[in-house]
């Protein structure tokens, strides 16, 4: 990623402060459920391992949305004690690719409200599954403000009211129209999103908009220039940390320091102004980007640990690292804490294996930390053993591995605690009260009909043909929601048939008791427990 200092913009726009103690278990109000993309719901406890054998689905509601490309809904928020002109209520939002946004009472799936944002244009460039060219980042809500944020197809912010959809500022231009963005993030009044692919002639990078001051307003940009076009395309857009700092994984391109190059990398910037502070580079950086298997695939998550600000990562090649938050790789920024063997992708392919998505972390009772991993296709035979296992898992498995102190550094490493059975294949996981939920999507995941191992530096591009949007959406498969044991991997309860077809880059949310999936034929699904 080749940084190519800020861009300054003044909009017009409102304040989007995010107070910390607005959290209830009935909030989850960003993709994984906070700034730092931990998946860890803390406050719920209606589900637990005890009771998760109950779960059920409560309903699930078909939304006027058409898909575009494999994109249909974005991953599920939810607010509660939300004043609606129906009273004070629980709701759950998605945005669809239809330029929609869509909130539902949480008891029926009643719809309560939607919004569609008319487009003033219409992309010049063909429409293919790498670019839908509609809404694909998750909004993020303002609980505290009592809005709901939202970029559009055309690439603009808006502000709704939770309860009415009644538009409270916007429109305002936050990133390229038409571009691939990710998961709006917020902290402290400013709002965060990263943006890949090169969609619509797209500048790669993250994207920041302070909304503190209503009547200037200012938006930021670290670009990217990422020869391979990938830019940062975690699940979870940017990760923030409590320490200050924002963190984000680059794709493929060309590493120069002395240029401002990072591709490959896992970049540290500051909130607010965007300023480059730290960066760790895979050794083998190279073949990293020789081989198409960049870490930006997956969104980094950041969690404390005793006296240690934690980051961790992973990416196609199957690789996961565990970094010091505030010293990513040490001081030759190639040297994190603890890298593991490879877990996945022994034939070292560019599509569906390795480590995708997001990483999870969880703190148990005793204050023990837990690290999850959503691992695409076959565990490799380099991998290191699990104490627990769940079954075989041809097609995927969620991997758990404890934060331990290594003897003679006393640094925090990473011991293997279980391995889950089948997942085909895993979305981010969440954990409420000892439960761990992970989505199986069900998704056709190859790019190719071939498949295998490709070198960037020697193959011929026209002869490599990806599979159309018309072979990837023809999939019989579907979604399976399943509850674990967060301990152990012990499988507690599935879903079955429940979810009608398959999903893509998805994710799960759980409040009050329920979880929250959706799937390509853009359905709404609402899981909780029978009654006694």
């Amino acid at each position: 990623m080749k940084l190519n200092g800020l861009s300054l913009l003044v909009l017009f726009c409102v304040s989007g402060f995010l107070p910390p103690g607005t959290l209830d278990a009935a909030d989850w109000l960003t993709f994984g459920y906070d700034p730092q993309r931990s998946g860890w719901a803390f406050d719920e406890k209606i589900l637990s391992v005890q009771s998760v054998e109950r779960l059920e689905l409560k309903w699930k509601v078909q939304l006027k949305n058409e898909p575009r490309a494999l994109h249909a809904l974005t991953v599920p928020l939810v607010a509660g004690n939300v004043t609606t002109p129906q009273g004070v209520k629980t709701l759950v939002y998605v945005a669809g690719t239809s330029n929609i946004l869509f909130a539902l009472d949480t008891k029926s799936g009643t719809l309560i409200w939607s919004k569609k944002f008319e487009p003033h244009a219409l992309p010049h460039d063909e429409i293919y599954w790498q670019c839908p060219q509609s809404i694909t980042a998750t909004p993020v809500i303002d609980k505290g403000k009592g809005l709901i944020y939202v970029i559009t197809a055309e690439g603009v912010l808006y502000g709704l009211d939770l309860g009415t959809g009644q538009i409270k500022f916007g429109p305002v231009q936050f990133v390229t129209p038409f571009s691939k963005n990710w998961s709006l993030n917020l902290v402290d009044g400013v709002l965060y999103t990263s943006v890949s692919q090169s969609c619509s002639g797209d500048l790669l990078g993250i994207y920041a908009m302070d909304v503190r001051d209503p009547s200037r307003p200012v938006t930021r940009h670290l670009f990217g220039d990422l020869g391979g076009g990938a830019g940062s395309w975690g699940r979870g857009g940017a990760t923030i940390g409590k320490n200050g700092r924002i963190y984000a994984a680059t794709g493929d391109g060309t590493f120069d320091p002395s240029t401002q190059q990072y591709a490959n990398s896992v970049l540290a910037v500051s909130v607010g102004d965007l300023r480059l502070l730290d960066h760790f580079t895979p050794l083998n950086w190279r073949d990293v980007n020789r081989f198409d298997l960049d870490i930006s695939c997956t969104s980094p998550v950041w969690f404390a640990d005793s006296d240690y600000n934690l980051l961790a990562v992973g990416g196609k090649e199957g690789v996961l690292y565990l970094m010091d938050a505030e010293a990513l790789g040490n001081k030759d920024h190639h040297t994190p804490l603890f890298v593991t063997p490879r877990l996945a992708n022994d034939e070292e392919t560019f599509a569906g294996k390795g480590i995708w998505g997001g990483l999870s972390a969880w703190k148990d009772e005793a204050g023990q930390s837990w690290l999850y991993v959503p691992v695409w296709g076959e565990v490799s035979k380099k991998a290191p053993r699990f104490p627990l296992t769940n079954g075989p898992n041809p097609h995927g498995s969620i991997m758990a591995f404890k934060v331990v102190r290594a003897r003679a550094s006393q640094k925090p490493i990473l011991e293997p605690a279980w391995i889950s059975g089948d997942f085909n294949v895993p979305e981010p996981v969440v954990i409420a009260n000892g439960v761990l939920f992970g989505l199986s999507n069900g998704e056709d995941i190859r790019q190719n009909k071939e498949g295998g191992k490709i070198d960037i530096t020697t193959i011929d591009w026209s002869k490599f043909k990806l599979l159309t949007i018309e072979e990837r959406r023809a999939n019989p498969h579907q979604a399976i929601l399943y509850a674990l044991d967060a301990k152990t991997g012990r499988a507690l309860y599935n879903s079955d048939v429940s979810i009608d077809t398959w999903t893509h880059f998805s994710g799960l949310a759980v409040a009050n008791g329920c979880i929250y999936a959706v799937d390509f034929s853009s359905q709404v699904y609402c899981f909780g427990l029978k009654a006694n």
